[in-house]
């Protein structure tokens, strides 16, 4: 694969975090690669590591050992700003993550150097809002359309890489699917990079180009969907397709 398919990567990273005089490895020896246009699925149980790359990936935490890189150029420990340039995260709780008082029309072009009020009509006709939901707050919305307000702010910023952490898990199963037609369109028509973690395997296997597979902070299985779940290779990866299927 030519380097200038991939536009993220991750080389052998690992953090380790003390509690309570208990070390614990959240990430061991973690490496990972994007390509420029996919959808790349993250899975596993709570607890194995998922969400915590991606707070490595978008500089909020620094790794122990490691390197991140965008389009070849190492990144590590630059401050979340700079990640802020290229990749957007999208929360799992999105109404939690606006500032209760602030009105839409704020909040969403908050993060960016400056969005243009024909840009941002552009944005909110491909994420499915209307423009009258930028005069609301965010309790003044629902679960669904605080995630795509969510989705409309990430691309507000000019960001060609979304950051989704189980983005998904707290709305119910139309929206759900709603939200999940939404980002494949977005990665079809603005030829967007997508890292997608989340616990729900069906899904992933749905949206995602690859899928990586995480337990207690490794790696320990990757490659294309359909090929790692058609023909998991790993136990744990067995054993997630068979709680699937039960």
């Amino acid at each position: 694969m030519p380097d200038s398919d991939i536009v993220l990567a991750g080389k052998n990273l690992n953090k380790c975090y003390v509690d309570k005089g208990k070390k614990l490895q959240a990430l061991k020896d973690v490496s990972f690669f994007l390509k420029k246009g996919e959808i790349l699925g993250i899975v596993g149980e709570s607890g194995s590591g998922k969400s915590t790359l991606l707070r490595h990936i978008s500089c909020l935490e620094k790794p122990d050992s490691g390197t991140l890189l965008y389009k070849g150029t190492e990144y590590t420990g630059k401050p979340p700003a700079f990640a802020g340039t290229f990749l957007q995260m999208i929360f799992q709780d999105a109404q939690m993550s606006f500032d209760p008082r602030m009105k839409m029309k704020k909040a969403v072009v908050e993060a960016s150097n400056g969005c243009s009020r024909e840009k941002l009509s552009h944005i909110l006709e491909a994420v499915g809002l209307d423009e009258g939901l930028l005069e609301k707050k965010a309790g003044n919305m629902s679960g669904g359309q605080c995630q795509r307000m969510s989705i409309a702010r990430a691309l507000c910023s000019d960001a060609r890489i979304l950051l989704c952490d189980e983005v998904t898990s707290a709305l119910d199963v139309t929206t759900q699917a709603q939200v999940v037609a939404l980002i494949r369109q977005l990665q079809e028509n603005e030829g967007l990079s997508i890292i997608f973690v989340s616990h729900d395997l069906a899904l992933v296997s749905m949206l995602c180009d690859r899928i990586m597979v995480m337990k207690n902070g490794e790696c320990v299985e990757e490659g294309e969907t359909s090929k790692v779940l058609g023909n998991p290779q790993h136990e744990y990866t067995k054993e997630l397709l068979d709680n699937l299927i039960e």
